[in-house]
C-alpha cells in the first residue's frame, strides 16, 4: 500500500507540473466518455419516456382489443384490413358475461370535432366516447369535478370531461366546472377537468374531451368501431388476463385451431418490448459509434506517455540507481496515465450530467443517465487509462538505468 500511495503521489505531482499538456490530454477522454454517456442517457430516458407515455395512454395490468393491433409494416395493416372484423358493443357485452379474470371491461371510440366556448375555438381536438366502466381503466383522472358514469351513458346526457389545454384556450382558466361548451355545434355540460399530462414528443396530450359513448354513436356512429379494454382482477397477470381474451374472442367469432385472430391486442408491454426491439439495435451501433472516441482518447493518452517517458529518462535512471525496481517504475507511470484517464471520466461524466438537465429542463427531449452508463464510463475510462498506459509504463520500467543517465 506504501508503494502504492508513493506512486500516486509522484503522478499527481507530474501532472500538476505539466497542466496545460495534461489538460489537453484529457480532452480525449473526455469527450469520449462525453459522448457515450450523452448517448446512453438519451436512449433511457426516450425508453423511460416511451414506458411512461404507454402506460399512461392503455393503463398497467389492462389488455385493448381493437380491429389491429400492432402493426409493423403496411402489408400487416392491408392484412389485417381484409381479414379483420370491427370491434362492436356486442364484443364488448360477451366479455363482459363471460371473463373471469377481468376487473373492468369498458369501450370507447375515436373522433376529431371542432370545439367552441364563448368566443374562442379549437379544431381537431380528439374526442373520446366511453363507456361508464371506463372510469375503473382511464388514466385520466379529474382534477376538477367528476369523471362520466353509467347514468350518463344510460341517460345519454350531454355531458363532458375535458383536458386542461381545452379548458386554458376555450376558457383561460381550468376551474369551468358546470359550464357551457359545443362539440360539433351540439351544446355539452362540462362536468370536469383533467389533471394535466404534459406533453409527449412536444405534442400535448390534454386537448381533448370525453363524451358518453351512447352520444358518440348518435353523433358519428359506429363506422369506426370501437376499442374494448379490459384490466385484469387482482391478483391476475397480463399474460393471463391475455390468454382469457384472446379464448374468448376466438370462441365468439367461432374460429378455428389454424384459423388467424380476426382481432387485435395490445398491451403497454407489447408495446414497449417492441420498442425495445428496434431501438435497442439502433442504441448498440450508436453506442458502438460512440465509443471510438474512447479508443482515439486512449491513444492520445498513450502517446502523452511516450513523450513522457522520453522526457523523463534521466529521472528514471536517477529513480534506478537509487534502488528503484522495475515494478516501481512501471507502478509510476502505470498510475500516472490510469489518473490522467480516471480524472477524463469523471469531468467527462460531470459534463454529460449538466447536459443532461440541461434537456430535460429547456428542451422537450428526455434524457436520463442510467446508473450502468456512470459505472461504465468510470470502469471503462480508467481502463483506458490502464490498457493505454500499459506499453509506456513497461518501456520505461525496461530502460537500463546507466543508459538512462546518460540521456540529455
Amino acid at each position: 500500500m506504501h508503494q502504492f500511495l508513493e506512486a500516486l503521489k509522484l503522478a499527481l505531482s507530474s501532472l500538476r507540473a505539466h497542466k496545460l499538456r495534461s489538460f489537453l490530454t484529457l480532452l480525449g477522454v473526455i469527450f469520449g466518455v462525453l459522448s457515450v454517456v450523452g448517448v446512453a442517457s438519451v436512449i433511457e430516458g426516450f425508453f423511460r419516456y416511451v414506458d411512461k407515455t404507454v402506460t399512461n395512454d392503455l393503463g398497467s395490468n389492462t389488455v385493448v382489443i381493437d380491429k389491429y393491433g400492432m402493426l409493423t409494416s403496411f402489408e400487416e395493416f392491408l392484412e389485417a384490413n381484409k381479414r379483420n372484423k370491427d370491434v362492436t358493443m356486442d364484443d364488448l357485452l360477451y366479455l363482459r358475461e363471460h371473463s373471469k379474470l377481468g376487473q373492468s371491461v369498458a369501450a370507447q371510440g375515436y373522433s376529431n370535432a371542432e370545439v367552441k366556448a364563448e368566443n374562442q375555438k379549437m379544431s381537431n381536438v380528439t374526442v373520446r366516447g366511453v363507456t361508464g366502466s371506463m372510469i375503473n381503466i382511464d388514466t385520466v383522472t379529474p382534477e376538477f369535478g367528476r369523471y362520466l358514469n353509467q347514468v350518463d351513458e344510460d341517460q345519454r346526457r350531454y355531458v363532458t370531461l375535458i383536458g386542461s389545454e381545452v379548458a386554458k384556450q376555450l376558457f383561460g382558466d381550468t376551474a369551468v366546472v358546470g359550464r357551457e361548451m359545443k362539440i360539433d355545434g351540439l351544446p355539452f355540460e362540462i362536468i370536469g377537468v383533467g389533471k394535466e399530462i404534459g406533453n409527449s414528443f412536444g405534442q400535448s396530450q390534454d386537448g381533448y374531451v370525453i363524451i358518453p359513448l351512447t352520444v358518440y354513436e348518435r353523433m358519428w356512429g359506429t363506422q369506426q368501431g370501437l376499442n374494448i379494454s379490459v384490466k385484469a382482477a387482482d391478483g391476475i397477470s397480463l399474460a393471463e388476463l391475455q390468454d382469457e381474451v384472446r379464448m374468448l374472442m376466438r370462441a365468439r367469432r367461432h374460429l378455428g385451431y389454424h384459423d388467424k385472430d380476426t382481432f387485435g391486442m395490445i398491451t403497454a408491454d407489447a408495446i414497449n418490448n417492441f420498442v425495445q426491439g428496434i431501438f435497442g439495435i439502433i442504441a448498440a451501433v450508436a453506442l458502438g459509434v460512440t465509443s471510438i472516441s474512447l479508443v482515439v482518447g486512449g491513444i492520445v493518452v498513450m502517446n502523452i506517455m511516450l513523450v513522457t517517458v522520453t522526457e523523463r529518462t534521466r529521472e528514471i535512471g536517477i529513480r534506478k540507481s537509487l534502488g528503484a525496481r522495475r515494478r516501481d517504475i512501471l507502478w509510476q507511470f502505470l498510475i500516472e496515465s490510469t489518473v490522467l484517464s480516471g480524472v477524463g471520466g469523471l469531468i467527462g461524466l460531470g459534463l454529460a450530467g449538466l447536459i443532461s438537465w440541461g434537456l430535460v429542463r429547456f428542451t422537450s427531449v428526455p434524457s436520463s443517465i442510467p446508473v450502468w452508463a456512470a459505472v461504465t464510463a468510470i470502469v471503462v475510462s480508467t481502463g483506458v487509462g490502464v490498457i493505454f498506459g500499459l506499453y509506456p509504463a513497461w518501456k520505461a520500467a525496461k530502460l537500463d538505468p546507466i543508459e538512462a543517465l546518460r540521456a540529455e
